[in-house]
């Protein structure tokens, strides 16, 4: 069976969601580091896997696919992992959660989008500062409608789920209060008690010097 291979870079949150997932299912992978500060993902060799010039780009099964979330609805449509409910109405209350981290947060605060910012006069620290609380004010209020579960809809782990913890991370890393985000919080300290999601952590996926 071919190998799986992961290229990634380790504070990128979208190859975070991607790692969570993996170590949820338990399929063994090979990290390629891709290094983004060095401009690795606009490089030949990337840029062939991934004409977007981003990570991560997971091979997988013999194909080679990109986009996070597409990398992970297709991981839980083959593996079974359920990460989308059943129900339609849930699947899409899970999907708004998830795309708002995702569609909505992440992408203004994307390393070349914040870089480019700064290339206009602002500091890398106000731009995070600045966002990503407007994404977890909303991200808040939709997970407040499912405040009696474990997690971000009901007790099992989702997509949302997947989502939500790379984005706790950055927050912590420029310094946002989480205080005004208590379920978000609360998500969050659940989720980082879980064995898969500790093997993820930007820590553990840091390359070696």
């Amino acid at each position: 069976m071919p190998e799986t291979v992961l290229y990634d870079y380790w504070r990128s949150s979208a190859a975070y969601r991607v790692r969570i997932g993996l170590h949820l299912l338990g399929l063994p992978f090979r990290a390629v580091p891709v290094d983004l500060t060095a401009g690795q993902q606009r490089g030949p060799d990337n840029l062939a896997r991934n004409p977007q010039g981003l990570v991560p780009v997971l091979e997988i099964d013999g194909l080679r696919l990109t986009q996070s979330l597409a990398i992970l609805e297709y991981l839980d449509e083959t593996r079974g992992a359920g990460w989308l409910p059943g129900d339609a109405a849930a699947r899409a209350e899970v999907r708004a959660m998830a795309h708002a981290v995702a569609m909505d947060t992440h992408p203004v605060c994307n390393l070349r989008v914040a870089q480019h910012a700064v290339s206009l006069g602002a500091t890398m620290e106000g731009w995070m500062r600045h966002f990503i609380p407007l994404g977890l004010a909303g991200l808040e209020g939709l997970m407040q409608r499912h405040a009696g579960g474990r997690f971000s809809h009901g007790d099992g782990v989702t997509l949302a789920d997947l989502c939500l913890l790379p984005q706790i991370y950055n927050a912590r890393r420029w310094g946002v209060d989480l205080a005004p985000f208590p379920r978000v919080a609360e998500v969050a300290a659940a989720l980082e008690a879980l064995p898969a999601f500790q093997a993820a952590h930007p820590d553990r996926a840091r390359p070696t010097p």
